[in-house]
Parts: C-alpha cells; structure tokens; sequence
C-alpha cells in the first residue's frame, strides 16, 4: 500500500490526471490541452498507472478502472485541501481558523481559486475596495465583529432597494449599533428585504459573501485581528461555503425584531 501511495503523490502528472478522469473519461488530445502536458512528459506516467491497475484505456480514450475510481474519490478531497494551505502556508499558520466549526471548517477546500489580498498600513482603513466589491450584489450575508463607519448607510441603502441582506453582529458591534446609529438601524429593521441577528457569543472573525464574491478576515493566533489580509474568492463552490457559515452562526444567533 504504501508503494501505491507513492505512485498517487510522487508525481503532479499522475496525480492531475488521476482527478481530471474522476470527471470521466477523457481523449489523449483533450487530455495534454487540459493538463498542459506533452506526450513525451505524460505517456511514462499513463504507463505506470496503467501498471499499478488504476487507469486503463480504450482506443484514444481513457478512464479510470474501479480501483482508480475508489482511490481518487478519496484523494481529489484532500489534495484540494492541501492545495489550499500550500498556497499560503505561512498566513494559515498564524491566523486562527479554529473559530470556523470542524464541519465547516473540514471543507475549506471550496475555496477554490482564493486569493489573500494585502492592504498597505496607508489603506488599512480604507473599505473602498471592499465596498465596491459588493456594491452591485443581489444578495448580501456576512457577520461582522467590528464596524465602520460607513457601514450603517451602505447597508441600509440595500435594505431600501428591497436587496436581502442578513448581517450577524456580535453583542459588542450591536451595543455600537444601538448607541451611534441607532436611527439606520431601526430604519433597516422595518425593510422585510434585510435581517439583523445577534450572536450569543464574540465571534472572532468577520466575513461577507454575495452572489459572486466571498470575503473572509482572521484574527492571528495571538488574538489581535489582521485588519490588513483579506482572503477573498469569486469561486462558485465558495460562495455556497459562505453560505453554509451563515447558516451556522444564524443559528447561534438572536434575530432582532425591535429596539425596543
């Protein structure tokens, strides 16, 4: 077992190729284009899965045997996830993702193509970026463990387009809330397009996801949050990953009906 294991991870061919036909079978012409190989660099490697019983041919056609199948079925997960943290694997390392629930957390992979955006100490107050990023969003969701002061009109003109937007806030932003913009947030809590939650606990980290952008910022292990990186991804399988934070947290979370 370990020599098959050795096969599947020695080699970035083998094992490109071992996902692309977990999709289904492929042509050798569709196959080189894909993966951007050459026949000189890739046939060695087709010889030696064929050899071990994991792939096998038919005519210019080639697909994964049942042992292939059941093994990359396995593996394609976790090499998604290990090309998550190779990227970066400094920033994931000091920043604390604990905060996110195992079973959410387990599929961190759904990131995708991600990028970690790094704002200069100038522009760390500076939300234009960020603010433009969701400007023309048709939906809204996120958590907020701080606040901006922009934030509070942004917000509440979606509510006034009739865009749904929920926004979970943690007891400290939600004290803010009440006691410096108190008047944007009553105005919002009539809108029936948005939704106002309070967590039961701090939650230390704050994130938005639309429906083409997901946005995420951390707290270093030390506990100081990292007001200048911003993890960011338009990938599909992202976007239904922020979803699934709400979805939790909302849980965890008092809807506000009235100040009163």
């Amino acid at each position: 077992m370990n020599e098959l294991l050795n096969v599947i991870s020695a080699s970035d061919k083998r094992r490109n190729l071992l996902i692309l036909l977990n999709s289904g079978p492929h042509e050798w012409d569709d196959i080189k284009r894909i993966l951007k190989v050459t026949s000189t660099g890739m046939l060695p490697q087709i010889k030696i899965l064929e050899e071990e019983h994991l792939i096998e041919k038919n005519g210019r056609s080639i697909s994964l045997t049942p042992i292939g199948k059941v093994l990359t079925t396995h593996l394609e997960p976790l090499i998604k996830t290990m090309e998550i943290f190779d990227r970066n694997p400094k920033f994931w390392g000091d920043h604390n993702i604990s905060v996110l629930p195992y079973e959410i957390l387990y599929d961190i992979r759904n990131l995708g193509d991600y990028r970690i955006i790094e704002n200069s100490d100038e522009e760390i107050f500076d939300i234009n970026g960020f603010l433009n990023n969701i400007s023309k969003a048709k939906t809204i969701k996120g958590i907020s463990h701080t606040i901006h002061p922009r934030y509070p009109d942004f917000f509440l003109n979606f509510a006034k387009k009739g865009i749904p937007a929920s926004l979970i806030l943690t007891p400290g932003v939600f004290k803010i809330m009440k006691d410096k913009f108190r008047d944007q947030l009553e105005e919002g809590l009539k809108y029936k397009s948005s939704a106002v939650f309070v967590s039961r606990q701090d939650i230390k980290f704050s994130y938005i996801v639309t429906d083409s952008y997901f946005s995420i910022s951390l707290f270093y292990n030390n506990g100081v949050f990292d007001s200048k990186h911003d993890v960011i991804s338009y990938d599909p399988s992202a976007l239904a990953w922020g979803d699934r934070i709400f979805s939790y947290f909302q849980e965890q979370s008092e809807k506000i009906e009235t100040l009163d």
